[in-house]
């Protein structure tokens, strides 16, 4: 039955029936003069109007569902800041970055993410001169994440790490207790120049590791494993591919990133080929960070809005229970960095190059590395 049918009797239907059809017939007789509207006419249509607005409610809150692989009904996590690109600044003179997370840095709202320094591409002429990039340094009570997008970084350290990274690498250093190390421009890149593109990340450590023996992880691309990205359409996952998804750490649907993290831990490189809709299931109880390395996205929320990120910008999601980001691509060949993770909820301690609980703790870091403790 009819929404009408269930709510009058026909001779209480607010619209003549004609004789000659049998159906309804919204306009009366010319013959006749139309009379005022009864009680029960503005009934029904205060009734149709009621309907109207609560449909257009239901569908911007649909639209930000869609089904789990499970069955079980999905909710989109709804964005809590955009932040802006950053302006660039040299770090050493070998990284032209801009500073991400910006007045995050540090913060609890990125946790366990503490730093996120992006160098976009720059074309290095050929240099015959000592290699560029950043000398000796130490840290204590974190791990950096460096991604070669392009060129090539030669990193040594003084628990004994060696190593060049390449394009499609990753080196995942654990300085935990203390490390000096040193990173330039490989020598190969710097006789031949060329056009590089990196970023490093700072992972925080909980307490407990904190003063474990460093490590140092060389992750190369050929070891980063590739899961395939698949369309979204009315807000359901198709079988058409649109990009894919490097699994750096932590997973993406089965398939498993290789580094070894001290904490839940999640970093994806995304590439969407053309303009199309993907989602993105991501742990609810995580934070989440969304960086548009290149192209320009939108992003929708659960309450049915979506917010615009330009190149070097980051979506910051809300923690609101949802449990996946729907992406909409504007622009092919879009690559972007998701990363996220449990955050830690313990104190954050920072003095670069140390990242500690306390205060007490900064200072011991600082008198054992000018002992030579590191």
């Amino acid at each position: 039955r009819t929404f009408i049918e269930k709510s009058h009797t026909r001779d209480e239907l607010p619209w003549p029936r004609s004789r000659s059809a049998g159906r309804l017939r919204r306009s009366p007789s010319p013959h006749r003069p139309q009379k005022p509207m009864s009680q029960t006419e503005v009934a029904v249509l205060s009734r149709y109007i009621l309907l109207a607005a609560l449909l257009t409610t239901t569908t911007l809150a649909t639209i930000a569902q869609a089904y789990s692989d499970d069955g079980s009904m999905a909710t989109l996590r709804s964005v809590r800041q955009i932040m802006p690109q950053t302006p660039r600044h040299w770090v050493g003179d070998g990284f032209h970055v801009h500073p991400v997370f910006a007045n995050k840095a540090f913060t609890e709202e990125m946790s366990p993410f503490l730093m996120f320094d992006y160098a976009p591409p720059t074309i290095f002429p050929p240099n015959s001169g000592p290699p560029k990039g950043v000398g000796q340094h130490p840290h204590r009570g974190f791990e950096t994440v460096t991604i070669a997008f392009d060129g090539e970084v030669e990193h040594k350290d003084s628990n004994g790490g060696h190593d060049i990274i390449k394009k499609g690498d990753v080196q995942w250093m654990t300085a935990a207790r203390g490390i000096v190390h040193q990173e330039f421009h490989s020598k190969g890149f710097s006789e031949r120049g060329g056009t590089f593109e990196m970023c490093q990340l700072w992972v925080n450590l909980p307490k407990k590791f904190k003063m474990t023996k460093p490590s140092y992880q060389a992750i190369l691309d050929g070891a980063i494993p590739v899961a395939d990205l698949t369309e979204t359409k009315d807000g359901q996952c198709s079988d058409e591919k649109v990009g894919n998804v490097r699994v750096i750490a932590g997973s993406f649907g089965e398939t498993k990133g290789p580094a070894t993290t001290r904490s839940p831990v999640e970093l994806w490189d995304v590439t969407i080929d053309r303009k199309a809709t993907v989602d993105l299931p991501f742990p609810p109880d995580y934070n989440c960070i969304v960086f548009v390395r290149r192209g320009v996205i939108d992003v929708l929320g659960n309450d049915g809005k979506s917010r615009e990120v330009e190149p070097q910008g980051v979506a910051l999601m809300k923690t609101d229970g949802g449990d996946r980001v729907r992406i909409i691509a504007k622009q092919k060949n879009t690559s972007l960095l998701v990363m996220g993770g449990r955050p830690l909820n313990e104190p954050i301690a920072a003095r670069r190059p140390f990242v500690m609980n306390t205060m007490e703790e900064i200072y011991q870091a600082n008198r054992d590395y000018h002992m030579g403790k590191f």
